[in-house]
């Protein structure tokens, strides 16, 4: 999607081949925008200018402005006026491939760009290895009229220092994106492709020579020996320049081949342009993905990117491209033209379910950084470089997601952890997820009204009532079968008990919205809960208890539960009073985590009675939290690896979701009571956070399956999708505002 009304935006003009899905460059500059646009639509607009090679007339969609036939090369010098001309273009992108420009155009490029007065960007897709004098020159002459050169790859990039010639400090390397997806069952692809029971090979993209599919034919008969039910697909049409140049020649060559080696049973051609979805259900029903390119010059491919994105093990020759993302283990190299070691690795890794899975979790990990969200933050950020000054990024929020969360629910209630975004129903539950669950959904369906939230509010409000001892508090953790485990006594449940009151008091706050016999469930369960907090003297235990009285006080009068309620904020102030001191306005001797929970109970408890003791103590603990947690326009919350001691550092790394979270919620609160101290702008840059704002300029939150990443170390993100991370996004999610 593209925004209409660019006003208050920087537009970003892109010269790329623009007009059909069979050209690699048109995809990469399509996936680019699109996500520029879905994740900065409020800093930065797209528009096109649609290179391409003929007079014909076509019909591009709207954000193509100018189009440019590349053998007209008295067209370059209007093209260069026009853009001068127009004060809404900021930034000139070009996505430049060898070959792109014909001979006699090469000049008319270079005077176009060396005319245009705008800073101007130019990804090369290509950097060729062994340039001849001429090409060395064209970039080399390149260089002094652009700002910044893109190349895809480390190799790239040393290329163009050691062979042509290119300042470091001019080069960024920014990764071919990859593909956030939804993952499937792999046996019922298999199934509905009619391909049960078969051990699935494939080569995928365009049809060419250069691909050397005859590589992987004649390695099958060996593969087959130990491997019957192997199946090799072809998958792709002719290349458009091989079918003018040569017909189905090579096709047909493939054909011969199969056939002379009797290999009909084992092969079959897909030779279709599929839709991206159908091409994407082959990919990842794949036990192996197979690129055998014979093309040393090759940087990326979209489907290589594709393959990647499914975690499926790959088989490539040492084309630049493999040989940095395959590296450490990630997938296997081979020779070029060897298709003994090729049926040796083959027969090898299906034969090795370990390996498979190793090398599936080892792609996943690096397919992270290279999502087509995290590329577009890579741009973002270079076009953000280009502006002087700087500007600010807007990072746009996502919709509103549950499938992920819905996924992680099952009737008994919220599964505890994820492998990847998997439910591992083996971890089991606890009181503390569903008791978030239950006031994410809670406030979800105070947004939405949508029914269907309330048959998730009762498996969550049913699970805390299960979790119930008539002792008089809650147990927290239950095995798969429902059965409490041993960790419930060998472990504090302070603060799982004090969440379940804070879950239950907010439900009980939507008195007007929920059902009554709903409600009077919560109601009931409450009260009989609030007799454990009199000997309670844990701080975040004390906090969510405090914020549950809150929100049961807004809609019933007690003044039972008030006066508990200023027994523990009492208890609060007392500690905040005996470890505050300069340069430390705290309740504790060190900072650990959901840390936002303290002040905001004490905001809570100020509402809630106005005692102006609990307001001040409120506002000078979190403007001194939120000094030690917010820089340079980011979050950086407390590390899980090592609290910060009073007179302490904090350790750089090991940041949680859930205190993430637990900040923008106090935050939205604080800026409600102070609308005019900046409390906005910090939720927003806290939400930010999710989105990529962070030391890894990475995705926490995953808009594509709707889950939240477990954690943000110092080189990596945790991809699992467990239940804390994941309802902990969708409460921070909630407290924005579009």
């Amino acid at each position: 999607m593209f925004l209409s009304n660019t006003s208050l935006t920087h537009e970003i003009l892109t010269l790329s081949s623009y007009l059909t899905e069979e050209d690699s460059v048109a995809k990469y500059s399509k996936n680019l925008l699109n996500t520029v646009a879905n994740k900065f639509g409020h800093t930065y607009s797209s528009k096109v200018c649609a290179l391409k090679t003929e007079n014909t007339i076509h019909v591009y969609p709207p954000e193509v402005i100018f189009q440019l036939n590349v053998n007209n090369i008295e067209k370059f010098q209007s093209l260069a006026e026009a853009i001068n001309e127009d004060t809404k273009i900021k930034i000139i992108l070009i996505q430049y491939e060898f070959g792109l420009f014909p001979v006699g155009s090469k000049e008319a490029f270079f005077s176009l760009i060396e005319k245009i007065n705008k800073p101007i960007i130019l990804v090369f897709h290509t950097v060729l290895s062994e340039p001849e004098s001429d090409e060395l020159e064209w970039v080399r002459r390149i260089k002094h009229a652009v700002s910044k050169i893109v190349v895809l790859t480390y190799h790239s990039a040393q290329l163009l220092q050691q062979q042509y010639g290119v300042e470091f400090n001019l080069i960024e390397i920014i990764p071919y994106g990859t593909h956030l997806v939804h993952y499937k069952d792999r046996q019922e692809l298999k199934r509905t492709l009619g391909l049960s029971n078969r051990k699935v090979l494939a080569s995928l993209g365009l049809l060419s020579p250069d691909k050397s599919i005859e590589m992987t034919l004649r390695a099958l008969p060996t593969v087959i020996q130990t491997n019957p039910n192997v199946c090799f697909l072809i998958i792709g049409k002719t290349h458009p320049s091989v079918l003018r140049a040569q017909g189905e020649q090579y096709r047909s060559l493939l054909k011969a081949l199969i056939k002379e080696l009797k290999l009909g049973h084992y092969v079959r051609f897909i030779d279709d342009c599929l839709p991206l979805n159908d091409l994407l259900d082959y990919i990842q029903l794949c036990d192996i993905c197979i690129f055998t390119s014979q093309n040393t010059n090759q940087i990326a491919k979209d489907t290589f990117a594709y393959a990647m994105s499914y975690g499926r093990p790959i088989i490539s020759t040492p084309v630049p491209y493999a040989l940095e993302v395959l590296s450490n283990g990630a997938g296997v190299i081979i020779e070029f033209q060897n298709s003994a070691q090729l049926a040796e690795e083959v027969s090898s890794l299906l034969n090795n379910k370990a390996l498979q899975e190793t090398m599936h979790e080892k792609v996943l990990q690096k397919m992270a950084s290279t999502c087509w969200e995290n590329i577009a933050i890579a741009y973002a950020k270079l076009f953000s470089s280009l502006h002087s000054p700087s500007i600010p990024l807007h990072y746009d929020l996502p919709d509103i997601e549950l499938y992920h969360f819905k996924k992680l629910s099952t009737h008994k209630g919220m599964v505890q952890f994820a492998q990847n975004n998997q439910p591992d129903l083996e971890t089991g539950y606890t009181l503390d997820d569903n008791a978030r669950a239950l006031v994410a959904l809670c406030m979800h369906y105070e947004l939405t009204l949508d029914s269907i939230d309330l048959s998730y509010v009762e498996i969550y409000l049913s699970f805390i009532e299960y979790c119930w001892k008539e002792e008089g508090y809650f147990l927290n953790y239950v095995d798969k079968h429902g059965n409490f485990t041993a960790q419930n006594w060998e472990t504090n449940l302070e603060d799982a008990n004090g969440r379940a009151l804070w879950s239950l008091g907010f439900m009980v706050s939507k008195a007007s919205l929920l059902p009554p016999l709903m409600l009077a469930r919560a109601k009931l369960l409450f009260e009989k809960a609030t007799s454990y907090w009199n000997s309670i003297y844990s701080t975040r235990a004390m906090a969510f208890a405090i914020k549950g009285m809150y929100y049961y006080l807004d809609s019933v009068q007690s003044l039972q539960h008030l006066t508990l309620l200023e027994t523990l904020a009492n208890r609060l102030e007392r500690m905040y009073r005996h470890e505050a001191e300069v340069n430390w306005n705290w309740f504790e001797s060190y900072l650990t985590y959901g840390n936002s929970v303290l002040p905001d109970a004490m905001l809570c408890a100020f509402l809630q009675t106005g005692n102006t003791n609990y307001q001040s103590i409120a506002k000078e603990s979190f403007d001194f939290l939120l000094d030690q947690t917010f820089t340079n326009h980011q979050i950086k919350v407390i590390s899980n690896q090592q609290w910060l001691m009073k007179g302490g550092h904090a350790a750089p790394y090991g940041e949680q979701p859930i205190d993430v979270a637990y900040t923008v919620l106090a935050l939205a609160r604080f800026n409600e009571i102070y609308p005019q101290e900046g409390y906005d702008t910090k939720m927003r840059t806290a939400f930010s956070w999710f989105l990529g704002n962070n030391h890894l300029q990475q995705i926490i939150y995953n808009s594509c399956t709707g889950g939240c990443y477990d954690g943000l170390e110092e080189f990596q993100i945790n991809l699992n999708q467990g239940a804390e991370s994941t309802v902990s996004y969708l409460m921070a999610r909630l407290c924005m505002k579009s």
